[in-house]
């Protein structure tokens, strides 16, 4: 723990969004480094008022000193869930995987219920909230896509995550082809939700054993020549961070020094192998929203220096603002609230642009963006395949 470096600056209380809004949250420096002084481990805890922290991780990345207020925090929700019963809607996400799973196999009739009065109904009295919809499963899933072989030495293994193969297939697909049109080999390893859901809903036990079993898949892979790609930059953070600090898994060392962004691997390639890509015309004015967990991850916006070299597209960067969502944080109800007044201050700022459209690296972030505006939300990788003339290219094939 290194909350004894803090010196009370209050910059973390400034850059937390959650703060700005709800008047019950103390904000990351008394909730993070002020409280760990005081805290017991031989008493009871009782600061409930940590499960208000989204984990946005604004406040560590602002820290002139270095303190990490949102781990010490998550640390303290985590003790919290070990002796406080949580909410059914806490049990429901942290156990995400396998009812996306389910929802994914019932696709027809699971995106029909969750649509009507009676389900939000039922999701309600659970403590999920509904003021966005639900994302729609997907029947087919990303893990019945057969091994994509390029031409080239570089094989990745593709670490899609659960939004992509539980509701966005399509993206991991179209990335998977950019991949290939790059020579890249990609496979997709036995994998399982990285644990961040889990994590961010109080289950250390379940968190963990999730992040042992992938962490054993991804460096079975790593030995074997393969680079770890991810596009959720939830799931990277995860992988990256949590699997090394919080949840203590042997191999993250070795994870972490193999794994990179989709975007930032893309440009890895196009600079260390002299690969000059034709970019097609893409007339459009986008928003693009930079998800926290980019920005946590220090390694720039490179999907932003690839949409600038998309002829005909306008692409203004909006990294002010947190777009309240969070995950599951903003689907409960009693984060309702905070989330909403978030996401409208959000796309308030993206309306102002002029923009026909949103692109955002996370699935929650363009849920939420979209969900409050009305405007379409997409994956930089769309763009990006958009401009390639990969769908052009795959109807010529047909």
């Amino acid at each position: 723990m290194n909350f004894e470096h803090c010196i009370r600056c209050t910059i973390c209380v400034e850059n937390c969004p959650v703060f700005r809004v709800n008047p019950d949250f103390p904000g990351p420096k008394q909730a993070g480094p002020d409280a760990e002084r005081f805290r017991s481990h031989r008493e009871k805890t009782v600061d409930d008022w940590v499960l208000l922290c989204s984990q946005c991780k604004r406040c560590e990345m602002s820290c002139p000193c270095g303190v990490e207020p949102a781990q010490i925090i998550l640390r303290a929700q985590q003790r919290y869930g070990m002796e406080h019963p949580y909410s059914p809607a806490h049990l429901l996400f942290a156990n995400n995987y396998y009812l996306s799973g389910l929802g994914s196999l019932t696709a027809p009739l699971a995106n029909r219920i969750a649509a009507t009065a009676t389900g939000k109904k039922i999701f309600n009295a659970m403590g999920i909230a509904t003021t966005i919809p639900f994302p729609k499963f997907s029947f087919r899933t990303l893990k019945k896509q057969k091994k994509v072989r390029g031409r080239s030495v570089r094989k990745v293994a593709f670490f899609y995550g659960c939004f992509i193969n539980f509701y966005r297939p399509d993206i991991g697909r179209k990335i998977i082809q950019i991949l290939s049109a790059l020579n890249v080999d990609v496979v997709l390893p036995p994998q399982w939700c990285c644990g961040l859901p889990a994590l961010g809903n109080g289950n250390l036990t379940l968190a963990r054993s999730f992040a042992l079993k992938n962490a054993a898949s991804l460096a079975d892979y790593i030995d074997a020549g393969y680079d770890i790609l991810y596009s959720c930059t939830s799931c990277g953070l995860c992988l990256l961070e949590d699997y090394q600090e919080i949840l203590e898994i042997p191999q993250a060392k070795k994870i972490a020094e193999h794994s990179y962004d989709l975007h930032e691997y893309i440009l890895k390639i196009i600079n260390d192998d002299d690969i000059q890509l034709e970019f097609g015309q893409v007339g459009r004015k986008l928003a693009y929203h930079i998800p926290c967990h980019l920005r946590a991850l220090k390694i720039g916006y490179p999907a932003a220096k690839l949409m600038r070299r998309i002829p005909g597209l306008t692409c203004e960067i909006l990294d002010d603002a947190c777009c309240g969502l969070s995950g599951s944080y903003g689907f409960k109800k009693s984060n309702e609230g905070t989330a909403r007044q978030l996401g409208e201050r959000a796309v308030l700022l993206i309306q102002k642009t002029g923009a026909e459209a949103i692109v955002a690296d996370c699935g929650s972030c363009r849920m939420q963006l979209s969900g409050h505006s009305g405007m379409p939300a997409f994956d930089p990788a769309e763009i990006l395949f958009e401009s390639l003339g990969l769908e052009q290219k795959n109807r010529a094939k047909k």
